[in-house]
């Protein structure tokens, strides 16, 4: 299967902002967070961060506030570390497919025990 350059981008900016953010944000207003996706466009201008946060929806509304405020500071620093022509314009969001994966995992359970009863 080949793969388009924007996937192999997308994947050397999430793998650079997950670092930038773990070694280099010091914004007291992020939390813990992972970034589990990256969606790029096939110009490679426009870059869609899905993020998953740790904590309950205050935190993540907090956290979330403090990568969009940090976003130019990210931005800049993924251009120090790539040698991208464009830095693409970065956008954050939250990535829910984790409490929605527990959520079924939960219902799922509940029916199986339901049926042994």
């Amino acid at each position: 299967m080949e793969y388009k350059r924007s996937q192999r981008v997308a994947e050397l900016v999430r793998h650079q902002i997950s670092d930038i953010i773990a070694r280099e944000l010091k914004d007291p207003g992020v939390g813990m967070v992972s970034i589990t996706k990256v969606q790029i466009t096939d110009d490679l201008r426009h870059a869609k961060i899905y993020v998953s946060v740790l904590g309950d929806e205050a935190t993540s509304v907090k956290s979330l506030a403090g990568l969009s405020r940090a976003g130019n500071f990210i931005r800049s620093s993924l251009g120090k570390h790539t040698d991208l022509r464009v830095n693409p314009e970065l956008s954050f969001v939250r990535d829910d497919s984790a409490e929605y994966a527990q959520n079924i995992d939960v219902l799922l359970n509940k029916i199986e025990r339901e049926r042994k009863e």
